[in-house]
């Protein structure tokens, strides 16, 4: 694999991740617990999509195929998407969604944070302004992680069951594949084993004061930054596709 290649996958992979998440937090849209949760959480959503958006822009200049973010959106079948297994798991209720939400929003606000010192100027200006938006996703999903596992015996055995649930999708996040071992020597990309420490001590911050027990299973499931993933991906793509397959070329 070639630096460029890499820088490729790379970039496509960030980008993947926003649009999944974005698209499954878009589902809670009209479904909120109340009006207030309701708004901030299709607000994350419009977040993560216009991040997917630049990010896909920016994969097609590397990739000079003459594609468009549409393409690279829209027109890829699910062995083809470099998404993290966790971004495309189901809601379920409100504790699933923020436990998944809270373990991701921890690695990318670390990962946006580093990624600001890369030597891929695109890459660094694009994280400088995203990290504005994952500083507060993390806020919003650290302050119902607490609210939940320190509430009621019934939220907090909610709060449980979902963090147990989403735990063994967490550790792809911190698993280096080629793609990363190359950039992180060139000084592209971000050094995973340099932010896990600090993922570590802050979801065990957000824990301990959630009053919830860090799932004791060391196994975790991966796959998805080489495009094998679960059954969930198929029926999310199905959903975010179908207009531009059934009508192809299409201009709004």
């Amino acid at each position: 694999m070639t630096i460029k290649e890499a820088q490729f996958d790379y970039v496509l992979r960030l980008a993947d991740n926003a649009f999944i998440l974005g698209h499954r937090l878009s589902e809670w849209c009209g479904h909120g617990p109340i009006l207030e949760q309701d708004i901030a959480m299709t607000n994350i959503a419009l977040d993560l999509v216009g991040q997917a958006r630049a990010l896909y822009q920016y994969a097609a200049e590397l990739e000079e195929g003459g594609k468009t973010e549409d393409d690279l959106a829209f027109l890829r079948d699910v062995g083809e998407f470099r998404n993290v297994l966790l971004v495309e798991q189901p809601n379920g209720d409100w504790a699933c969604t923020i436990a998944r939400q809270f373990l991701f929003d921890a690695c990318n606000y670390l990962f946006y944070r580093e990624l600001t010192n890369s030597k891929d100027d695109h890459l660094s200006a694009f994280a400088e302004k995203a990290l504005k938006e994952v500083t507060y996703h993390l806020r919003f999903s650290s302050e119902w992680m607490i609210r939940l596992g320190d509430g009621t015996e019934v939220s907090h055995q909610k709060m449980q069951n979902a963090l147990n649930d989403r735990w063994m999708f967490s550790g792809e996040l911190f698993s280096p594949n080629e793609t990363d071992r190359i950039l992180t020597a060139e000084g592209i990309g971000v050094d995973l084993e340099k932010i896990k420490p600090l993922y570590n001590q802050k979801v065990t911050e957000i824990l301990n004061r959630a009053t919830l027990q860090k799932p004791k299973s060391s196994w975790m499931q991966k796959g998805g930054k080489e495009g094998r993933h679960t059954e969930h991906l198929g029926h999310v793509l199905a959903e975010l596709q179908f207009v531009q397959r059934a009508y192809p070329g299409l201009e709004w």
